[in-house]
């Protein structure tokens, strides 16, 4: 019988507790099952190596480069081979720099953004990548030295109400359109008073404190759709499509074929849910047009992308994973499990564990495609960035796998080449110039830590969560009060996210917010009576003199917001959850006497 264990599926776990547990067999033999293993298989060999310059081989072989140069058959790799994606007999072979890439030195602040949120006066109802350059520069005459951005990649296409979480998006390579300003793109003066009446609609969505994604994204829609046309339908250029590579041609195709068919391609017909298949080649043919509509608009959101990180350092975010029904699942269902989804076990954040209802790659079919996913996803996510951070970091080690219709609990835990993952984001951070930055909260296993300090992947640290002091930071690492998922400060130190809580269907935790305030106090040196500007600006004081290379703070806390952007296990209607928008505008934040106060605060000796 097929042993799980050799297949990377975990015997047993240590919990949050330090308990150990064992993992069932009808839980591991569904994992199994979901990794499409069958009989007796045998696990496959490794299909990728880890290697440095001058290395002896186990076995001589034939040595091809990146770039197509052949070596011939070697015994030892040359001591200035490139580092690259090589082959060595057909199998890739990774050659990554030493560690990723990490200024020497590097000590700087910055905001942390939900780029939706954050709107100007010119934005359309949504914050955009023009918003993200004002905000940039703003950055940089405080003094700071990056801008850590919300995800903005693509919701599936087609759906009438787009996707709200940006955590959840279609694809983790394509951006969303929502981001445009549609008055800097290509072309846009060629629509005269109709773009001015257009923009006007857009402003006027301004006014409503709640983002509406469904009316921001028919008035873009229709404007952008207008310009294009107007435009003769302008191709994009050959060097874009090359950066991008055919992934540019599917994404589009997808586009098209969620508009006429629906957004969950799961209930296409067969033909169209494969995307190599003659009909979907057929398809792309006959819809032309409009497959170059959403080239044209990759295009656009590419080159205002670019733009916004002209004046500091744009750290995007990257989620866990994509929709099961959008595109990158779409694109790479060979690679899927099917009949287990990610989430996590029980922990001190949830009692009974979650299931995101993500899809997972299984690590062997994963390793067979020389881990194109892996590297075209963080590609993207470096691609005009000048950092990445990666969501649940954890998952570059293992992940925890939910049978379909099982309980949360009832997962186990699937190991990934952790080796050949952190090989590949050393190759890709040192080729972008670009630091990378782990959420590495939840259970942490041991010396998951250590290795990532050791890879230059900076630990993420929160003032919340940490118990000591920040003086005892790690230097590699980004420091900040709180996230998206947690509290603000001031809706932790007024009480009121205990109201948010109950009026969204939870209990409200009132002792591990009590938990949080005792901590901020302590941590800024402050009684728990101290008034809120005040314990503000002490608690950043504390985060800015921590050894911490990167010191980050909230765009809500610097304008004492107390509704936080999302409070997890919460829906719409009882929660909208990642639709509140900032109460002023970004340009506020050039003439604010608290914010600039902060800024202050924030300044690294």
């Amino acid at each position: 019988m097929t042993d799980p264990g050799a297949w990377g599926i975990a015997g047993s776990y240590r919990d949050a507790w330090e308990r150990r547990h064992r993992i069932p067999a009808a839980s591991r033999r569904a994992v199994l099952a979901a990794m499409r293993i069958e009989g007796d298989a045998a696990p496959p060999s490794p299909g990728a190596a880890v290697a440095r310059p001058g290395q002896v081989l186990a076995t001589p072989g034939e040595i091809v480069l990146e770039d197509g140069t052949e070596l011939g058959r070697l015994a030892e790799l040359p001591p200035d081979l490139p580092t690259g994606y090589h082959h060595l007999d057909g199998e890739l072979l990774l050659v990554p720099p030493p560690r990723c890439h990490l200024p020497r030195g590097l000590r700087a602040w910055g905001w942390a953004v939900q780029l939706h949120a954050a709107r100007s006066t010119l934005s359309w109802g949504h914050g955009d990548f023009a918003d993200l350059a004002t905000l940039g520069g703003t950055t940089a005459a405080q003094g700071g030295g990056f801008v850590t951005v919300s995800p903005t990649w693509a919701a599936n296409p087609g759906a009438a109400i787009p996707e709200p979480s940006p955590y959840f998006p279609s694809s983790r390579r394509m951006h969303s359109p929502l981001y445009l300003r549609v008055e800097e793109v290509s072309g846009a003066d060629t629509l005269g008073t109709d773009l001015v009446r257009l923009a006007a609609a857009g402003r006027a969505l301004n006014g409503m404190p709640r983002i509406d994604r469904a009316a921001v994204a028919e008035l873009k829609l229709r404007a952008l759709r207008a310009i294009w046309h107007a435009a003769d339908r302008p191709a994009v250029p050959e060097a874009f499509r090359i950066a991008i590579g055919p992934t540019l041609r599917r994404w589009a195709t997808f586009a098209v074929l969620s508009e006429e068919l629906g957004p969950r391609w799961r209930s296409w017909a067969a033909d169209y849910r494969d995307p190599a298949s003659g009909v979907v080649s057929r398809f792309a043919a006959g819809h032309a047009p409009r497959v170059a509509f959403h080239e044209w608009l990759q295009w656009q959101i590419d080159l205002q992308r670019a733009h916004a990180g002209a004046r500091t350092r744009i750290i995007n975010d990257l989620p866990i994973g994509a929709d099961l029904e959008g595109f990158d699942a779409w694109d790479w269902q060979a690679q899927l499990a099917d009949g287990a989804t990610i989430g996590v076990p029980p922990d001190r954040f949830n009692a009974i564990g979650q299931d995101w209802g993500l899809p997972a790659f299984v690590p062997h079919l994963a390793r067979a495609s020389d881990h194109r996913a892996f590297v075209e996803t963080v590609r993207a996510g470096l691609r005009h960035a000048g950092g990445l951070r990666i969501d649940h970091v954890l998952g570059l080690f293992r992940m925890w796998w939910v049978p379909a219709g099982a309980h949360p609990r009832d997962g186990a835990y699937v190991r990934y080449a952790v080796d050949e993952l952190l090989a590949i984001l050393a190759i890709e951070s040192v080729r972008a110039g670009a630091v990378i930055v782990g959420e590495d909260l939840g259970t942490v296993p041991r010396g998951v830590r250590s290795r990532l300090a050791h890879a230059n992947v900076l630990s993420t640290r929160l003032l919340y969560f940490e118990r000591r002091s920040p003086a005892g930071y790690p230097r590699r690492a980004l420091a900040s009060i709180t996230t998206h998922d947690l509290p603000t400060l001031a809706g932790m130190w007024s009480g009121t996210d205990l109201a948010d809580q109950a009026a969204a269907g939870l209990a409200p935790d009132a002792a591990g917010l009590a938990l949080l305030r005792s901590r901020i106090a302590a941590a800024a040196g402050v009684p728990e009576t101290t008034d809120l500007p005040t314990v503000t600006l002490a608690a950043h004081r504390a985060l800015a003199a921590s050894p911490a290379a990167l010191v980050a703070g909230t765009l809500e806390d610097a304008m004492q917001v107390e509704r936080r952007p999302n409070i997890p296990g919460t829906v719409a209607p009882a929660r909208e959850n990642w639709s509140t928008a900032l109460p002023r505008p970004i340009e506020s934040l050039r003439d604010d006497r608290f914010v600039a106060h902060l800024a202050e605060v924030l300044q690294r000796s």
